[in-house]
């Protein structure tokens, strides 16, 4: 064990010697007793000392047993590393209890044979949206694709920026909302701002505000960006500042009326930019996703 590495977590020593393994991929190998600290198996807790011997032992791939489903994809951009793909609105990323089917990994898995495992059951997916968000993700063809993408947002080097329609006009009309997140106590599927919480930043620029009309109070077009990734973190930070994202059901449900009267059948938040250096060249690759035609027509109804 290099001199450097003494006092450090085996669970963090794991991807530091082998850049191709995932934190969490060497979580799973910790946990499956794979991994031998002196000759006895390492819990992700031990810390490692100068000299130590540490036997990895990585086992195959195991094929997925996910169905592979014909569904159309908007793919972007792909390469021997990475795919970039243009979700729509209404399809999930990953199966998970009420979804067993029609995600975008059962989509991929008919695309392509080739995804990172990493040792889940979420082959090739690095971040996720929500099922109501639109827009863009990448998604790894490799292990070693899958830890350098994983190492840029750790590292904050992965640009996400999105488009979101909020009630009101937020004051000042530039920001940074720093609110700790995490699982609301009274409802498991909400998250909440908590003092506990795991740190979480979202910034926000003005990119259009608009008066009321009719039924529709005052909004305005945001452009966010993602300092961290939490669960529904946008939706939760916005709410929190009283200004919800239209045609949110769980955040912003008094935003209801005005969905109706914009024809939004859900969420306004799209996926819009994002920026990432190309695992092996570090080349540095950004993508644009225009609104899709439901929140386009949203906003030509706000002009008119």
């Amino acid at each position: 064990m290099p001199p450097e590495q003494a006092g450090t977590r085996i669970d963090r020593v794991l991807p530091a010697l082998l850049p191709a393994l995932s934190r969490s991929h060497g979580a799973h190998l910790l946990t499956a007793g794979a991994v031998l600290l002196n000759g006895r198996v390492a819990r992700a807790s031990d810390k490692v000392r100068a000299g130590d011997r540490v036997l990895l032992t990585v086992p195959d791939p195991t094929p997925t047993a996910l169905p592979a489903e014909a569904i159309d994809l908007t793919i972007v951009y792909e390469d021997d590393a990475v795919l970039v793909v243009d979700k729509p609105a209404g399809m999930v990323v990953h199966p998970a209890p009420g979804h067993s089917g029609g995600t975008l990994v059962n989509a991929l898995l008919a695309y392509t044979d080739r995804l990172s495992l990493q040792g889940e059951i979420r082959p090739g997916i690095v971040h996720r949206l929500d099922k109501d968000t639109s827009g863009l993700l990448v998604v790894a063809r490799s292990d070693a694709a899958h830890a350098a993408l994983v190492r840029q947002q750790q590292a904050r080097t992965m640009d996400k920026e999105y488009l979101g329609l909020a009630l009101g006009h937020p004051q000042p009309p530039t920001g940074l909302i720093d609110m700790p997140l995490g699982r609301d106590t009274h409802e498991r599927k909400r998250q909440a701002v908590r003092a506990d919480g795991r740190p979480s930043r979202t910034g926000y620029s003005t990119e259009q505000a608009y008066p009321a009309r009719g039924p529709v109070e005052s909004t305005t077009l945001l452009r966010l960006r993602l300092e961290t990734g939490r669960t529904h973190q946008i939706r939760v930070h916005l709410a929190y500042i009283g200004h919800p994202i239209i045609g949110d059901a769980i955040y912003g449900s008094r935003t209801g009326r005005a969905a109706r009267a914009l024809g939004l059948t859900r969420q306004f938040l799209h996926a819009t930019r994002l920026a990432f250096d190309l695992p092996g060249s570090g080349q540095r690759m950004v993508f644009d996703s225009p609104l899709p035609p439901d929140l386009a027509a949203a906003l030509a109804r706000l002009a008119v």
